[in-house]
């Protein structure tokens, strides 16, 4: 399947979408090409964004409750066996206009060190030379907050959220939470994630499910993400008389 081309961003494309517009995009997720290494994967001129986290961290769960799919993204029932980058178009039939990136699993304890090593190096490589990469979705599950690997990981993409990466740290399995547990673990995760958005998730529930597809929408819209940007910056200092 040859790379779509861009999405039409004229002047007159919506720079929002309500939560089922939003949905409606994700449900049009289908399976696009799997790769062992960054080299296999093919060239897209579309913005991507990865999904990536602890084995146990509910990301497969995640992309098949945004997806509305049950089988989009392999559910292992051993953690930490998926070895691909798995990707996946969004958009119309034969004008995809964006791209998932289900990464391999990290930090599972029943995979060997040389398998975790290998791993996790394809999967940095991805995400520090993907040219089309445009944000990335961070799985956490808020009961253990951010660990080791996870901060890690943030450390070494510093330079291209400077650059522009946006991201997303994803409290999974919210609704185990009291609503001050809830509370708390996004306090605590927002300054530790340091920047980008953090968000609750229930894939039981649906806690979070709308909202988060709406802001994948906006991180593949240029335009919208311009408009978004312009919003949040602080008001310039008036002029001297």
């Amino acid at each position: 399947m040859p790379p779509s081309s861009p999405a039409d961003t004229t002047s007159t494309a919506p720079l929002c979408i309500d939560g089922r517009a939003a949905m409606a995009w994700m449900h049009t997720a289908r399976f696009f090409t799997t790769a062992a290494q960054l080299h296999q994967l093919p060239e897209v001129q579309v913005p991507e964004i990865a999904f990536v986290g602890r084995s146990n961290a509910g990301k497969s769960t995640a992309i098949n409750t945004l997806a509305q799919q049950r089988q989009l993204a392999f559910a292992s029932k051993k953690p930490g066996r998926t070895q691909h980058i798995n990707l996946f178009a969004l958009g119309r039939q034969g004008a995809m206009d964006a791209v998932l990136a289900d990464l391999p699993g990290y930090g599972y304890a029943a995979v060997s060190r040389e398998d975790k090593l290998r791993w996790q190096r394809v999967m940095l490589n991805y995400l520090v030379q993907r040219e089309s990469l445009s944000a990335f979705v961070l799985l956490c599950d808020p009961r253990l907050g951010l660990t080791e690997l996870d901060e890690a990981l943030l450390d070494a993409l510093r330079p291209r959220v400077q650059a522009g990466l946006r991201f997303l740290v994803l409290l999974t399995k919210a609704d185990k939470l009291t609503r001050a547990q809830q509370a708390k673990a996004l306090s605590i995760t927002r300054l530790q994630a340091g920047g980008g958005e953090v968000r609750l998730f229930s894939a039981l529930s649906k806690q979070g499910v709308e909202e988060v597809a709406q802001l994948l929408w906006q991180w593949t819209r240029p335009e919208a993400n311009a408009a978004a940007d312009a919003e949040a910056a602080p008001p310039a200092p008036p002029e001297q008389a």
